[in-house]
């Protein structure tokens, strides 16, 4: 019985995260903005993880409030980008430049330039649950 239940987790989990690559695909190409998942491990604290993207901004696009169930390191690969956090004033960040965000916390990203603009995002989370949870 519990190899059953465990099965059931494990798909669940599975097809929550590809519901969530789908969807994230979709609105991502829909706003000028591409996201390459580059690699997923399980770390060494019980039902974390960790997954890594690239996240690459057409010109003049931007990625609407948003939070994570988990916290995010930001490395900005090339050009510059925009990031407001909660209320915040916006902080401009150009490649070489870091951000961390913590779990929960609202933010956005925009690319207010003529050049792309790519970041590198690092996301510690716990397994099963969205990644991405989008804001009004």
């Amino acid at each position: 019985m519990k190899t059953n239940k465990n099965f059931r987790s494990n798909a669940i989990t599975i097809l929550s995260f590809f519901a969530l690559l789908i969807s994230g695909s979709v609105s991502a190409q829909q706003s000028g903005i591409k996201r390459t998942n580059l690699q997923q491990h399980d770390l060494s604290i019980a039902g974390h993880e960790t997954l890594q993207a690239r996240i690459d901004f057409e010109p003049h696009t931007a990625f609407g409030k948003h939070s994570h169930p988990g916290e995010e390191v930001i490395y900005v690969l090339e050009g510059s980008l925009e990031y407001q956090i909660n209320d915040d004033k916006p902080v401009t960040l150009k490649a070489g430049e870091v951000l961390f965000i913590p779990a929960g916390v609202v933010h956005s990203a925009r690319n207010n330039s003529n050049a792309k603009a790519s970041e590198l995002a690092t996301y510690i989370v716990e397994k099963g649950k969205p990644i991405l949870v989008l804001k009004k």
